[in-house]
């Protein structure tokens, strides 16, 4: 997939390609195109969240404060 669409765009478009799926109103072919979209859709997901959860751990780890010695 060349397209990369922010966390939100990208589930919203999950969203529609399981509506469309569920319908049960596409042909066996579209339906396997949208499943393949998907899937593609659910790794740039992934991909997006664990950069996310790493520039979290990343920020909290390296923002440690020294003990308070009065």
């Amino acid at each position: 997939m060349s397209e990369n669409f922010s966390l939100e765009e990208a589930l919203k478009q999950l969203e529609e390609i399981v509506y469309q799926l569920e319908s049960g109103n596409v042909r066996l072919d579209e339906a396997v195109a949208l499943f393949e979209k998907g899937q593609q859709l659910v790794q740039q997901c992934e991909n997006d969240l664990d950069a996310k959860e790493l520039r979290i751990q990343q920020l909290v780890s390296g923002d440690r404060l020294a003990p308070f010695t009065p």
